[in-house]
């Protein structure tokens, strides 16, 4: 059973990553993709993570996945913030 529901939080956590990389590629704007980009990879890692915690035997084995995930959490939303920051600098007013 924990395999089961381990497989299908890996499987979501992948979905999640696609719909990211997608957004990526689709949206109009650097905010909109910066968006997508952010919330779609910090979900499918947190899945991903919860998938790979589920499955693993050793508890430092899953504070070390938990530690590696907070700390991506607070990469990627200064990097998106540092990005929007220099991107709204650079824009022109009406």
């Amino acid at each position: 059973m924990i395999d089961a529901v381990s497989s299908l939080l890996i499987v979501a956590g992948l979905g999640f990553y696609l719909a990211g990389s997608i957004g990526l590629l689709r949206l109009p704007d650097l905010y909109s993709r910066l968006h997508a980009l952010t919330k779609a990879d910090n979900l499918g890692l947190g899945l991903l993570t919860a998938g790979l915690a589920l499955h693993s035997q050793q508890l430092l084995g899953t504070l070390k996945l938990l530690l590696i995930w907070l700390a991506v959490l607070a990469a990627s939303a200064a990097s998106a913030h540092l990005i929007a920051q220099h991107a709204r600098r650079r824009e022109t007013g009406p």
